[in-house]
């Protein structure tokens, strides 16, 4: 008798989501709408005469709408993503997977591939029946069809991402001529490709297997996390779940034992992961939450009380009750407005003018003829306003000195968002001074301010070294 083995890996099995209706798939359509919105028609809003957002990498700076980011802003950044982590630790611990079931690019792209499937192919069963059916020239028009209608989501999706990343209306048309930037068609190219393959191919799989929340979600869960849960003591009772018997009621149902569970299948054939809610949770669930709504659908056709899948909690299944105010939770809700607090006071407190001072130390000093040393340092003033100030440079602090700016000026103008780097040399008679090393301050100060408003001054420390054999 030959030996039968079983291969490493079991094959996928292509997921076909049913269509449903009810308040989760509402509410997904409704937040998919807003996202698309923001995502698509934000690169044309316009702020003054630029765009609203824009991300200049080669000027170094972004653009919110009035908010300008520079590099030395990067403490911004951290803080964001510290924010986006720790609003996804409290999201997750408070009511599980929501953003994967309804804020996930992967999610909101994957619905509309879906919803092009359904519009093109049939419903579900059509969409089985089509795929099992030999190759004719109703499926090869349905399938191009299809294909091709992904492709051009999938390639505004790749165009608008390059979108923020330059003037909208320019870069369309050198997209349109040929002329755009090679990395620009690169860019678009590679989203293009990446949109098309993960949410017309891939989808679920992206969740189960490639995103690595999935795996690691399960951390943040405690008995009191909201979930979607089958309710299997009202679903099982006594003998199981049984098909409606005619004329019996509900009532009746539940005196002889029978489950809520019709066993119709409902709630598989809508999870666009394609598992059995039934059998307990699983890092596959992304919480979107149509299977309750596919339940509650069967639940009302059967004059059942609604709610045998719902949002709820390990405790409630068990009886008890869903704590929501945690220890847990309270820590990152303080947290959380604690970190959004002090982004904010940053951001609202931000200086439109910073002066850095670095020391140039190839050479330290330089030993000029007449005795004295001279050190040389680079004076970078940054104009952060949106629009072009003159600043004068001042030293001040450090007696028997002389400086001069290279140029032979200490005033200039700087354009908007730019930003001047010059070389302030410094000359000090070495006789007076008591130590190696002596700290002294440049000064940087706007001088076009309006009558009535405060002047804008920055101050950066410097040090000033002496050979010791000089002191």
């Amino acid at each position: 008798m030959a030996e039968q083995t079983e291969g490493l890996y079991a094959a996928h099995e292509k997921v076909y989501p049913q269509n449903v209706r009810g308040f989760f798939r509402r509410l997904k359509w409704v937040i998919l709408l807003v996202a698309y919105g923001v995502y698509f028609l934000l690169p044309y809003l316009r702020w003054g005469d630029r765009q609203a957002v824009l991300f200049d990498i080669p000027g170094r700076q972004f653009f919110l709408f009035g908010l300008r980011v520079a590099p030395e802003d990067i403490i911004w950044l951290s803080m964001l993503l510290f924010i986006a982590a720790v609003a996804l630790f409290f999201i997750t611990s408070l009511a599980g997977r929501v953003f994967c079931g309804y804020f996930c690019f992967q999610t909101l792209w994957t619905d509309v591939f879906l919803k092009i499937e359904a519009w093109v192919e049939g419903g579900r069963s059509r969409r089985i029946r089509l795929d099992k059916q030999p190759f004719t020239t109703e499926k090869a028009v349905k399938k191009v069809s299809k294909h091709a209608l992904w492709l051009v989501v999938a390639l505004l999706t790749g165009i608008t991402f390059t979108l923020y990343f330059r003037d909208a209306p320019t870069l369309w048309a050198e997209f349109v001529t040929g002329q755009a930037p090679t990395v620009a068609f690169f860019t678009a190219g590679l989203l293009t490709a990446t949109t098309y393959s993960m949410a017309g191919w891939a989808r679920e799989q992206v969740c189960t297997y490639m995103c690595p929340y999935a795996r690691f979600q399960g951390a943040m869960f405690d008995n009191d996390t909201l979930i979607v849960a089958y309710d299997y003591n009202r679903g099982e009772r006594t003998k199981g779940r049984q098909p409606p018997t005619k004329g019996e009621s509900h009532e009746e149902r539940v005196a002889r034992g029978a489950g809520d569970c019709i066993d119709c299948g409902y709630c598989v054939k809508v999870c666009p992961t394609g598992i059995d809610i039934r059998e307990g949770q699983q890092y596959q669930c992304i919480t979107c939450g149509l299977c309750i709504d596919a339940c509650n659908t069967i639940m009302r056709s059967q004059g059942f009380p609604e709610g045998l899948i719902r949002y709820t909690s390990e405790n409630e299944l068990e009886g008890g009750k869903t704590h929501h105010l945690r220890p847990k939770i309270i820590a990152y809700a303080v947290i959380l407005v604690a970190a959004i607090g002090v982004l904010a006071y940053s951001v609202a407190t931000q200086s439109l003018m910073n002066l850095n001072v670095a020391k140039v130390r190839n050479p330290n000093y330089i030993l000029e003829p007449d005795g004295r040393i001279k050190n040389v340092y680079e004076l970078r003033v940054n104009n952060k306003d949106q629009e072009a100030h003159r600043y004068r440079v001042s030293m001040a602090g450090l007696p028997h000195s002389d400086y001069e700016i290279q140029g032979g000026f200490r005033e200039f103008e700087i354009d908007p968002g730019d930003n001047l780097t010059v070389k302030a040399y410094v000359w000090v008679d070495p006789k007076p001074l008591e130590a190696e090393r002596t700290h002294f301050t440049f000064r940087a100060e706007r001088i076009d301010v309006p009558e009535g408003q405060e002047n804008i001054v920055r101050q950066g420390r410097a040090t000033f070294f002496v050979p010791e054999r000089q002191l």
